[in-house]
């Protein structure tokens, strides 16, 4: 990736991170700590790695993604509509009665969303379904699915995990979104994952260890994955919880609250001084 593939990616990032807080704080709820860690994935993701088309959301043979932390949506939603996929004006309706971007992602009503989700743990095991789908039907798309590190403490995960491992499929990618926050704390604290990537290996994933702010990595990291035969594959993206946003950075209580006015007028400065420093080089 040259210099001007990766600016490119990083001002795409801080726009989208700016979407994510203009999309809670015109909701006054919502979740942008684990939206602004997962980011810089979401930036990779939709403008480098997935076979994607904005003005064909349902293209059969498009990559799937699939956000199994449901409520990291602000973020998702922000990049979609940075790609194409619906006018950017819509993340101001986050959450609003009758808007088709609402507090979890819904495949009926909001293009580009390839799966509903919310309920923490069930978004892998759609995930699977659809890679397995695709193997029965001879198609060689990729299933992506992202995770949180608190949501990898529900039981449903590990048996998608032993399903995936099982049916070896190496046309899905689990990402695990590594901030090492969720709603009640640390996640050592609170349920004590570790060794993530020692129980993904057990479910004969290839697992691979990365900075999920670093393009570079990423890039390196995807490229692995798709090389990988007979197993699914697994990236762990060690992440900063509310990236971007100096107050919220690496504080468990951002995880489910939105800024008030003065908070969201802080965010957006530094947001848009961030992106006037990224277009200026």
């Amino acid at each position: 990736m040259n210099f001007n593939e990766k600016k490119a990616l990083a001002i795409a990032a801080c726009k989208i991170r700016m979407g994510t807080i203009i999309g809670v704080y015109n909701a006054k709820s919502g979740h942008p700590g684990g939206s602004l860690s997962a980011d810089d994935l979401f930036t990779y993701l939709y403008f480098r790695e997935m076979h994607i088309d904005p003005k064909n959301p349902k293209m059969p043979d498009r990559d799937r993604f699939v956000l199994s932390k449901g409520h990291g949506c602000p973020g998702l939603y922000a990049t979609l509509a940075e790609r194409g996929y619906f006018p950017r004006e819509e993340l101001e309706s986050l959450r609003h009665i009758g808007a088709i971007l609402q507090g979890h992602p819904d495949m009926k009503h909001t293009p580009g969303i390839d799966m509903s989700s919310g309920s923490l743990g069930q978004g892998i095991s759609a995930a699977c379904g659809m890679a397995l789908a695709g193997k029965m039907d001879k198609k060689d798309y990729r299933v992506y699915v992202m995770l949180g590190d608190g949501e990898i403490e529900e039981g449903q995960v590990w048996e998608a995990a032993m399903f995936a491992g099982h049916h070896k499929l190496d046309n899905l990618c689990a990402i695990v979104d590594y901030n090492g926050l969720q709603i009640d704390g640390k996640v050592s604290d609170v349920g004590g994952p570790e060794p993530i990537d020692k129980k993904f290996e057990a479910f004969n994933f290839d697992v691979q260890t990365i900075n999920g702010h670093d393009f570079d990595a990423m890039e390196a990291a995807f490229a692995h994955a798709r090389s990988v035969k007979g197993k699914p594959s697994c990236i762990i993206a060690h992440t900063m919880k509310g990236k971007g946003v100096s107050y919220m950075e690496n504080v468990a209580g951002w995880h489910g609250k939105a800024p008030n006015e003065a908070e969201y007028k802080e965010a957006m400065a530094e947001l848009q001084a961030a992106l006037a420093g990224l277009e200026a080089k």
